[in-house]
């Protein structure tokens, strides 16, 4: 979709249920998953090109560096649990990242150093970050309510992140060290998933219809837009979707259009 005009630019359509698009940095391809596997879209020619991992039970939880070399994925082949690995960008042998597990990724810091995810310690779901390496893991919020979909700001000075701390689902932000969290949406939405453009100036998020459990698939959602400084969002599409449709970030680097994931409604 490209944001000023709300134009939408089908680029791939398959029988294959794919999910989570990330959007390359260099803005030549798109990678998704399947099936428990990862895959690159080309953008001159769409297929889906399989990268080898070298794991086959991926959930959607992907994404890529800053300097477009490296992926974080989240498997648990190894550990029966969510667990991060990274490998390089065009595939190749995983190396572990969380000693932790359940560990489902969800961002990148701006300089490439640390990663933000989404953790359950001591049976409370939370949000952490840790190094490369996931030497120095650090719980950054946790409780016994819902914690999801951490991502940086392209400033490096807040994480945003959808939870029930305050009731319903909404949208929050925090320090990168945890401190000052505000509750950012405030409607009756069921609000996941906040993703900010690269250009600091716009938060993509999905909105589920009032009472929604969880982030379900197969659900008529919207696809939202609102201020980075917080304040009134605007619809920008009503499509059949939900789980798989905007897990990850998906901004292209130009801040100008990103990529999301519709689905056939069947009855």
């Amino acid at each position: 979709m490209d944001v000023e005009s709300q134009q939408v630019q089908t680029l791939l359509a398959t029988d294959c249920h794919v999910e989570a698009p990330n959007w390359t940095p260099d803005g030549n391809a798109l990678i998704v998953n399947a099936q428990g596997r990862l895959f690159r879209v080309p953008l001159e020619a769409p297929e889906l090109l399989p990268v080898d991992t070298g794991l086959d039970q991926l959930n959607n939880d992907h994404g890529i560096s800053p300097d477009g070399r490296v992926l974080a994925i989240s498997d648990k082949t190894e550990t029966g649990k969510s667990c991060i690995y990274t490998l390089p960008v065009g595939g190749g042998t995983p190396k572990r990242v969380t000693p932790k597990v359940p560990s489902w990724w969800h961002g990148w810091s701006p300089d490439g150093k640390r990663l933000c995810y989404t953790c359950v310690r001591n049976g409370d779901f939370g949000i952490a970050t840790c190094a490369l390496d996931g030497g120095d893991e650090q719980v950054l919020v946790t409780s016994p309510h819902h914690y999801d979909g951490p991502d940086y700001t392209p400033d490096g000075q807040h994480i945003w992140f959808n939870s029930d701390r305050g009731g319903g689902m909404a949208l929050w932000r925090m320090r990168v060290d945890g401190s000052d969290p505000q509750p950012m949406t405030h409607s009756d939405t069921v609000d996941w998933f906040p993703h900010p453009s690269p250009d600091g100036r716009h938060i993509l998020y999905l909105a589920y219809p009032p009472g929604t459990k969880g982030h379900p698939f197969g659900r008529q959602v919207d696809l939202r837009l609102m201020p980075a400084e917080g304040g009134p969002s605007r619809g920008l599409t009503t499509l059949f979707g939900g789980q798989g449709t905007l897990n990850v970030p998906c901004w292209a680097q130009d801040s100008r259009r990103f990529a999301y994931v519709r689905y056939h409604e069947t009855t």
